[in-house]
């Protein structure tokens, strides 16, 4: 079995821990704001701490040369910082904003309708999505993504998004189509953590032969 170190001990990082031994790892260092336990053994590390952690979690791995997933969202105007910290480091780092298989399918879904209907003049978009009040980032990484695959796919048109936080939602996404003949709804409702849990265990599977920046997509589908 490969050592897992866990950065963050929360809801998700215990799930880790509960789901790690199914993808034969085992958890040598439980991390979190008063568990300062060192990585020094770890094989392979996965994160999911707070925003304003992010950076110098991955600095400090990038400099050990250990294999990161970074599940925190709210960074992602540093991604340019982080390659380099990366690269200067000839580490492994995998990102994303949400770890979740079903989601990263469900982009594809959203960026082929995108373009299908990208010289359709007559349909407008929307973006929607609801989350736990606890969370930190809103819109969520996940929203800003999916507006992006959609504007990458040659939608050009003004996209409405929004974002609700209430209750314990773990996560509904939702890319809408509408004109004056039909609407087209396409939506991602997440049940449990446990999806994103698989997904980050699956990408630190992945991760450990090699070096560069890769988005988890790059997992799931190639290239």
């Amino acid at each position: 079995m490969k050592n897992l170190a866990l950065i963050g001990y929360g809801k998700m990082g215990k799930m880790l821990d509960a789901l790690a031994p199914e993808y034969n790892f085992e958890v040598c260092a439980r991390r979190d704001i008063d568990r300062p336990e060192p990585l020094t053994s770890a094989d392979v590390a996965i994160e999911f701490s707070t925003p304003h952690a992010v950076l110098a979690n991955i600095t400090e791995a990038a400099q050990l040369r250990l294999p990161l997933v970074v599940g925190t969202t709210g960074w992602l105007a540093h991604l340019d910082e982080v390659k380099s910290i990366v690269e200067a480091n000839q580490s492994a780092l995998i990102w994303s904003p949400n770890f979740s298989i079903g989601v990263n399918v469900f982009t594809r879904l959203v960026a082929e309708a995108a373009k299908l209907l990208a010289n359709e003049a007559t349909y407008g978009a929307w973006a929607w999505e609801i989350h736990h009040h606890t969370k930190k980032d809103a819109p969520s990484g996940t929203l800003l993504k999916l507006v992006e695959a959609m504007k990458t796919a040659g939608y050009t048109r003004p996209i409405d998004a929004s974002s609700s936080r209430a209750g314990a939602h773990p996560g509904t996404h939702e890319i809408g189509f509408d004109s004056l003949a039909d609407t087209i709804s396409l939506r991602h409702t997440a049940r449990s953590r446990e999806g994103f849990a698989r997904g980050a265990l699956k990408a630190a599977q992945w991760v450990l032969d090699k070096k560069g920046l890769f988005e988890f997509s790059e997992v799931l589908f190639g290239g």
